[in-house]
Parts: C-alpha cells; structure tokens; sequence
C-alpha cells in the first residue's frame, strides 16, 4: 500500500513519513501533483496559516489534483492539523479564504470559539469520541495526543465531528466524511496511539 505525503512547502514532511515507515507503509514524499495518480493513499499535512497553505496549495496545482482523486477516484485523504483545517469550506486566519470544501466547516480562532486558555493549544490532550470512526479502532477512549494550534474546524454537520479536545472549551479533534480524514493533532508525534490511528487509516477500506 503506496501513500503520498504531499510537499507544498508547509509540511514536517520528514516526521510524517518517518512513521509511516516504521507501520510498514511504503510512504513517499509528492513534489508534484503528478504523483497522487500514483498511490493508494494521500496525507496533506501542515504548519502554518489556512491562507498562506491554500495559496501554496493553488499555486502548485494540488487543488484541481486533490478533487480528481479524492472525488473522483474516491482515494482515501488524511489531513493533519493545517491539513485537516484547510478541508474546510472557509477559513478565517489572517483574511477569509476559501478552503478545499472536502468537509463542510469554518476554521475559526479558538478564543472565539469561547477557549479562555492560553494560545497557541500546545501539547498532550485527552481526545474524546464522539461517534464510532475506524480511525480510532484499537485507541483507548481519553488517549492522549498531541496539539499545536490556534484555531479549530467547526464543521456545519455534526455528523461530521468524530472526536473532541477539551481546551477550555470543546473544540474539534477529528472530523471524517467518507474517505476523507482529517485529524488537529499530530498522530506522528504522538507515540503508540498516533501510531496506531495511522495504521488504521492505511488499512482503511471504503464499503
């Protein structure tokens, strides 16, 4: 199973691919949009502010990329923090900008949010499921994973929402429609349970 990890220049591409490799994946790094014609998987990964990442994003020729195997040939995608907030339809870092529109949500900063902690959200958190998710099989209920992040998806259908983080408020930690994913934490650095939410998503098989 071949897993592209996209590079659009706002990615810890390294990490990302390191712990695919070590659940046995075979992981590459995607230079060019090319590539995602290529493989079985695709993780967008991401540090960094929604507008700059969509206009990395639209400049290399992913977005037209993304909906043609994504939409079109149903691969399964993974989103991980910035990756998983630029799903969304819109957000609003800095200025309003149009998202992917994978998953229907706005991300907003979390002190709008009502989050009365300090920001950035930096650190172990108990996740808490909210619906059944192949992506979490085998993790313990309160697994603790790790964040970084200033703003949080809020996604129109609550349908959508699979799991939350308690940061002073109650704020989105994985979203999921279809074989769309997208996680804010970090699951490649956050040890056996981001191991194993990673293992879930490459044995993942749409019905």
């Amino acid at each position: 199973m071949k897993v592209a990890i996209i590079n659009y220049s706002m990615g810890n591409l390294s990490s990302v691919r390191r712990s695919f490799e070590e659940i046995g994946a075979d992981a590459v790094i995607a230079n060019h949009p090319s590539a995602l014609y290529e493989v079985d998987r695709i993780v967008l990964p991401g540090v960094g502010a929604f507008a700059e990442g969509m206009a990395h994003l639209n400049q290399g020729g992913w977005v037209t990329a993304l909906h043609d195997v994504v939409n079109l040939q149903n691969k399964p995608l993974l989103g991980i923090c910035l990756g998983m907030q630029m799903l969304a339809s819109k957000g609003y870092e800095g200025t309003e900008t149009e998202g992917l529109g994978f998953i229907p949500g706005e991300v907003k900063r979390i002190d709008l949010l009502g989050c009365n902690e300090r920001i950035p959200h930096m650190g172990w958190n108990e996740v808490c499921y909210k619906s059944k998710s192949v992506m979490f099989d085998n993790i313990p209920e309160a697994s603790d994973f790790y964040f970084v992040h200033s703003y949080a998806f809020v996604p129109t259908n609550s349908d959508n929402l699979i799991a939350t983080v308690n940061y002073g408020c109650e704020l989105t930690a994985a979203i999921n429609s279809h074989h769309v994913f997208g996680c804010q934490f970090h699951p490649e650095k956050s040890s056996k349970a981001g191991r194993q939410l990673l293992k879930n998503f490459m044995s993942y098989s749409a019905c």
